[in-house]
């Protein structure tokens, strides 16, 4: 995202009370050469409460997660989603070499973390999420999840989304089955409609689009582009209130929603 464009609209979100930010969407986070400044800026210049970030780990390297941390950041999650490095490069179709990358990484993020803010008052939570899964692939989760327990405060499961019904041809393959919608944490899933995130969440591309959708691959919903657009008007935009007036009927048949909450 250009950065003018970023610190306006982290500007504009607190100013219309927005309490926490996510500085990712979509990609990987630590791919921003620039993460440490975004987050001292969102802590420091604009005063936001709670920072936090997403990450596969792979680029998440003790120097760079010692930064972030220095920079105030409020929480760190790894998406820890394949069992080794075989299924990792299968299923993702990049080089296994990252998946070690990122167990190196998450196996040092707590020592960073502990050395960054002892005695500060102040402290980042370590998290791990995984999807959840039955069967053989349920148990292969299990032991990779024991080689990190350790090295994070908690590990919690989600379902296997659909991703706005584009979960790929080669986990429909493997026989896995997405849950319908956004449905929230194994142990507290919510209805996939109405859909929580559409009123609570913003989500904003790296071009500027509000997107009512953590899932939004394709850009099916955009709600209003934030480069013309003051970010108070488009939250309340037409478009935005359409949507979720379907979600409150409970029925979001002819919208963005109907792949990914509605399909059987």
């Amino acid at each position: 995202m250009p950065r003018e464009l970023f610190e306006r609209l982290l500007r504009e979100m607190r100013r219309a009370g927005v309490e926490e930010i996510g500085l990712f969407y979509l990609g990987e986070s630590f791919l921003c050469r620039w993460l440490e400044e975004a987050i001292a800026f969102a802590k420091e210049e604009c005063g936001y409460p709670y920072v936090f970030l997403t990450t596969n780990g792979s680029l998440a390297k003790p120097d760079r997660m010692e930064a972030c941390f220095r920079a105030g950041l409020d929480s760190l999650k790894f998406s820890f989603n394949y069992a080794d490095e075989t299924q990792f490069e299968e299923i993702a179709q990049v080089k296994p070499k990252l998946y070690r990358n990122m167990l190196y990484n998450l196996r040092h993020a707590r020592d960073m973390r502990d050395k960054v803010f002892q005695g500060t008052g102040h402290k980042c939570g370590l998290y791990a999420s995984y999807i959840e899964y039955d069967g053989e692939q349920g148990k292969r989760m299990s032991n990779a999840l024991e080689e990190i327990r350790d090295y994070v405060d908690q590990i919690y499961a989600l379902p296997l989304y659909s991703q706005a019904d584009l979960v790929t041809d080669a986990e429909k393959r493997l026989g896995w089955k997405p849950t319908a919608g956004n449905r929230g944490r194994v142990g507290a899933l919510r209805d996939p409609i109405p859909c929580w995130a559409v009123f609570t969440e913003g989500h904003i591309t790296w071009d500027g689009k509000l997107s009512a959708c953590c899932f939004d691959h394709d850009g099916r919903f955009h709600m209003a582009d934030l480069t013309t657009s003051p970010f108070s008007e488009a939250w309340n935009s037409i478009t935005f209130q359409r949507l979720r007036a379907a979600h409150l009927k409970g029925d979001v048949s002819g919208t963005p929603c109907e792949k990914c909450a509605a399909y059987s």
